[in-house]
């Protein structure tokens, strides 16, 4: 008797050791688990792997034609919109309408603009795009025309691709502020106007940005009109070379006449950012 209950406390000892070492592997699982789980939280976005990826699903197809005025705000859930008609041009012809037009303090979001894609969007005034996708830029992705100093343009999030020139064209006076956006395949991610007939004072900054060649340059602007270009935490893929100018100047004018390049570079006056601010992934 004495060795059979020996025995059996035995036998109960191995099966809660074995117990256990379960036990803590499953917690070990677990731990694993959640510590992936917030990697993948915490991963920067815009990675040159994802960037692809990040490009939404359209919910509908949605033909325009006739230019969509915008007050207040305008939620697109993420329907794809493309020019019909009278808007289904693609060319790069100057002047065609948009797709698009903003009223002063509008906002925009999560919109797919198909191809053909006119002029796409114009802000008449202060603006917010946010989540806009430009599948194949048309003329140019979006205009900014607001003739007050205090105008503010923000495009966060979103992003634009096959721009046979510019992508955000920078018409009127203000501030432009670019953050969280992707762009490929371009000309020109940003340019201040270099011939339009009024000009104007710009302040343009690009934050958070990822660039994937080819491409042009960042940001143009005049310098003969005290415009601005701040850059930080630029993402440039696919360009070993350093073929994109992250930023160019530029003397522009009023007369109509193609603007002349002076330089390009920070300069800390005009183009404002350093090497470490630009990353080659």
């Amino acid at each position: 008797m004495t060795t059979q209950r020996a025995e059996l406390r035995k036998s109960r000892k191995r099966r809660l050791t074995r117990r256990r070492v379960v036990g803590a592997a499953s917690g070990a699982l677990l731990l694993t688990g959640a510590a992936v789980g917030a990697n993948v939280m915490l991963s920067p976005a815009g990675a040159a792997t994802t960037a692809a990826a990040d490009w939404p699903t359209p919910t509908g197809d949605k033909p325009v034609t006739e230019t969509i005025e915008v007050s207040g705000t305008f939620d697109g859930e993420l329907q794809r919109f493309y020019g019909s008609g009278d808007l289904g041009g693609d060319g790069q012809e100057e002047g065609q309408d948009p797709i698009f037009k903003l009223k002063d303090g509008a906002v925009l979001k999560n919109v797919v603009l198909g191809k053909p894609a006119a002029d796409g969007v114009h802000c008449s005034g202060s603006c917010t795009i946010e989540n806009v996708w430009w599948e194949d830029v048309g003329e140019d992705a979006a205009t900014f025309k607001g003739t007050s100093a205090s105008s503010t343009y923000t495009v966060t999030g979103g992003g634009a691709r096959q721009a046979d020139d510019k992508v955000l064209q920078f018409n009127g006076a203000g501030t432009l502020n670019v953050t969280g956006f992707q762009v490929s395949d371009f000309g020109k991610l940003v340019r201040s106007c270099g011939n339009c007939s009024t000009q104007h004072k710009r302040t343009i900054t690009i934050d958070d940005v990822d660039v994937t060649a080819p491409g042009k340059s960042l940001a143009g602007i005049n310098t003969n009109y005290g415009d601005t270009a701040t850059l930080s935490r630029i993402r440039i893929h696919g360009d070993d070379d350093k073929k994109i100018e992250p930023c160019v100047r530029y003397t522009g004018n009023d007369s109509g006449d193609e603007p002349e390049e002076t330089g390009s570079g920070p300069d800390g006056t005009y183009c404002k950012y350093s090497a470490s601010d630009i990353s080659y992934e």
